[in-house]
């Protein structure tokens, strides 16, 4: 063997690494790069609108409040989702990045709750979840509002019910409580056009 030739073992590690990194970038182009570069010219489905700055503040307080670590944003096409409204498709994720389509349904799918709930229910449900659903597992957010004596001027006292309040306050909303719940009843559903088949 010449002194300046590498020996055959590191030659074939080198061969060996360079083919691994080229199967693996061309995976990575074709399961992550490709489909990212299809679906990001998805138009938008109808209705759908870019949020305000309070619902896009309210987005960020669902994702930090881990709000999709029990709720999905996703109505899949099953007998069971229906309640929850349409199937999803593409369009209707156009301006939310990243989708909050969650893996959990411990609560209900939050994709169409703006149609289904109002805001007054929303408050009153983020305060206290069992003053609406006895049952529910879902834990308070009462730190999104304040307890005052009286609602001042401007202010909104939610209408929890007594055995929920302490004797002598009322609860108010916040900054936080109405971002929330502005970006929960921008979650709604247009319809879809019926195409022919």
């Amino acid at each position: 063997m010449k002194g300046g030739e590498p020996r055959g073992g590191l030659r074939n590690t080198g061969v060996f690494v360079l083919v691994i990194g080229a199967i693996f970038a061309l995976y990575a182009v074709g399961m992550g790069v490709i489909p990212g570069a299809i679906l990001s010219k998805t138009p938008p489905g109808p209705g759908v609108m870019p949020l305000n700055a309070e619902a896009e503040r309210g987005r960020a307080l669902y994702v930090s409040e881990g709000c999709a670590y029990c709720h999905t944003q996703q109505v899949r096409p099953l007998e069971q989702d229906r309640v929850f409204g349409r199937p999803s498709v593409p369009g209707d994720f156009s301006y939310a990045t990243p989708e909050l389509l969650g893996t959990e349904r411990t609560g209900p799918d939050l994709s169409n709750v703006g149609a289904r709930q109002s805001d007054v229910w929303e408050a009153i449900h983020l305060y206290q979840p069992r003053a609406l659903v006895a049952s529910s597992v879902m834990p308070s957010y009462a730190w999104l509002f304040a307890i005052k004596d009286a609602a001042g001027t401007g202010e909104a006292a939610v209408p929890v019910p007594a055995e929920f309040v302490p004797k002598g306050k009322v609860v108010v909303e916040t900054a936080d409580s109405r971002a929330l719940i502005s970006y929960l009843r921008q979650l709604k559903q247009a319809p879809l056009e019926r195409t022919a088949p």
